[in-house]
């Protein structure tokens, strides 16, 4: 389903919640990510200062939360050691995760076969599929020329990575 501001205020109403100017902040952005762009809370945050948006982190995370239980956002746990968040998309739209441990590039791809195996398996064993997605890690082709990873200064990065300072 694709949320607007009226159906995202009906779903949280429908809920018991409320549809806070932040929560329609947050709604904004991620409906103005690029595609294949995914967002962490503290990437979120720093994307709301950025717009001077007065949000604290701690209600960023609440907020993605509560939208990632409510089906509204997908909770991708990508190699950085914490989640990142994408709009939900409508069933056919599964797709999968490559990432690479050293600089977090992150490429989307698409297989059904992994969607078709999942559905099998949880017919199976009487189970009901909400979501199907496969990170796959990896080290990228630049830190593997540099020599990762016994060769690599620790405080290397990949010129691709992404810094938010």
């Amino acid at each position: 389903m694709s949320y607007t501001a009226d159906s995202l205020k009906a779903e949280l109403n429908a809920r018991g919640w409320r549809l806070t100017p932040q929560r329609e902040k947050i709604l904004t952005i991620f409906q103005n990510l690029p595609e294949g762009e995914h967002l962490s809370a503290e990437e979120l945050h720093h994307r709301l200062e950025e717009e001077r948006e007065k949000i604290s982190l701690s209600t960023v995370y609440r907020s993605v939360k509560l939208m990632s239980r409510m089906g509204i956002l997908r909770e991708l746990e990508l190699a950085e050691g914490h989640k990142h968040y994408e709009l939900q998309q409508a069933s056919p739209h599964h797709h999968h995760h490559v990432v690479c441990v050293q600089c977090n590039r992150t490429i989307e791809f698409k297989n059904d076969s992994i969607l078709k195996q999942s559905l099998k398996q949880c017919e199976k064993e009487g189970f009901q599929l909400i979501d199907c997605q496969l990170t796959v890690t990896t080290i990228c082709p630049e830190a593997i020329r540099m020599g990762w990873p016994s060769t690599l200064p620790s405080n290397w990065a990949c010129t691709r990575s992404i810094s938010l300072a």
